[in-house]
């Protein structure tokens, strides 16, 4: 079989550019892109990826391969995809932060252990979090959807085009952030900032009372009796923050 340069130049474009917006997903979206998936295997799966979705994908006027502004078309394409994934690492954070939020006010703040998937010491509420919204992520299919995104995205956006990503709005999701994370976890803060008053009523009214020796482990048991109780609602704030990322990636590559 004989192939001609434009021949290979085309069918390196066919597959080269789908594979680095979809692979600079994989390495930077949840699940997949967290560090207990090694590198190798994202890259594999990238590649698998693009070979079946790249003849469904319409086909772009690209740059010639060896030319120097084909560089600036494979970052805009790292740029895209790695912006869809980082969303939804914000997203994920929304459950950190919730549970450092109350690990902090019921006296866990402490009680920290390393975190496999971002190589970090978060405590173990924030863990609890994490991994339930993990499994749930993944229970729904989010990941697929992700990725549906993504394929959807080559018919909006065009080769090379990192204008589509709105940075700015991007810069933003720390505002939702952290409006989510206190919205997640205000009813359990809301009961300990009562407890915490009755308590402080006590040490006027009693000041012999070791409020320290009483206190804490009071308040501990109380959130942790909360925090089950709050896991039955833990799926409505899942389904509207997951919502709430799928929107804005829908709309940032649309």
């Amino acid at each position: 079989m004989n192939f001609t340069f434009s021949e290979i130049d085309a069918l390196f474009q066919m597959y080269l550019m789908p594979f680095f917006r979809i692979g600079a997903l994989f390495l930077t979206m949840p699940v997949i892109g967290t560090r207990v998936l090694p590198a190798r295997s994202r890259v594999i799966m990238a590649f698998v990826i693009t070979i079946i979705v790249a003849p469904l994908i319409p086909q772009q006027d690209a740059p010639p391969i060896l030319s120097v502004f084909m560089l600036g078309t494979i970052g805009a394409e790292l740029l895209v995809g790695g912006a869809v994934g980082f969303v939804f690492q914000v997203v994920f954070q929304c459950f950190v932060l919730s549970g450092q939020l109350i690990a902090m006010k019921i006296g866990l703040g402490f009680a920290s252990m390393n975190d496999p998937v971002n190589g970090v010491q978060t405590t173990v509420i924030s863990q609890f979090y994490l991994v339930a919204a993990t499994l749930l992520f993944i229970a729904f299919d989010g990941h697929l959807v992700l990725l549906e995104l993504v394929v959807e995205s080559f018919y909006s956006v065009k080769l090379g085009d990192y204008g589509a990503i709105e940075f700015y709005a991007i810069a933003g999701l720390g505002t939702w952030l952290f409006t989510s994370a206190l919205l997640m976890s205000i009813a359990l803060l809301t009961a300990l900032l009562l407890v915490n008053i009755a308590f402080g009523i006590m040490s006027r009214a009693a000041p012999q009372l070791n409020i320290f020796a009483v206190g804490f482990p009071f308040t501990l048991t109380l959130g942790m009796i909360l925090i089950y109780i709050g896991l039955g609602g833990m799926l409505e704030y899942f389904e509207r923050i997951v919502g709430d990322g799928f929107m804005f990636v829908r709309n940032m590559v649309n």
